[in-house]
């Protein structure tokens, strides 16, 4: 997959499979996530958004800008009786640098697990 601007960042597709809970409730499941390289950061794991659990995912009123990928749209997650606050991001309409990750999900909170089994 491509670098993207200035090779700050990286994509690549990720070998595995990648599974998203909290606690017992399965959020999201993958065998086609792709890898988010950036420099000065950990690298992120993003899932195609017909891979999370319907209905789990309501868009929250947080956006974000990066100069290096467009505007990011947050969203909570919905966990039995619980809302987990701006638990994923997504680049609906990235810089055409990254246009891989456009319809794709990143998972970050700490009540969220992810299992990532590498082939």
């Amino acid at each position: 997959m491509p670098a993207g601007p200035d090779d700050r960042i990286r994509l690549n597709a990720f070998h595995g499979r990648v599974r998203a809970t909290t606690g017992e409730q399965l959020v999201a499941d993958t065998c086609a996530a792709i890898e988010l390289h950036e420099t000065g950061y950990p690298v992120r794991l993003y899932l195609p958004r017909a891979d999370i659990a319907p209905g789990t995912l309501r868009v929250s009123d947080k956006r974000t800008h990066c100069p290096f990928k467009g505007d990011a749209t947050y969203f909570n997650l919905q966990h039995a009786a619980t809302t987990l606050d701006d638990a994923a991001w997504s680049y609906e309409q990235p810089i055409d640098a990254m246009a891989a990750i456009a319809g794709y999900l990143s998972f970050d909170h700490p009540q969220l697990t992810l299992h990532i089994e590498e082939y």
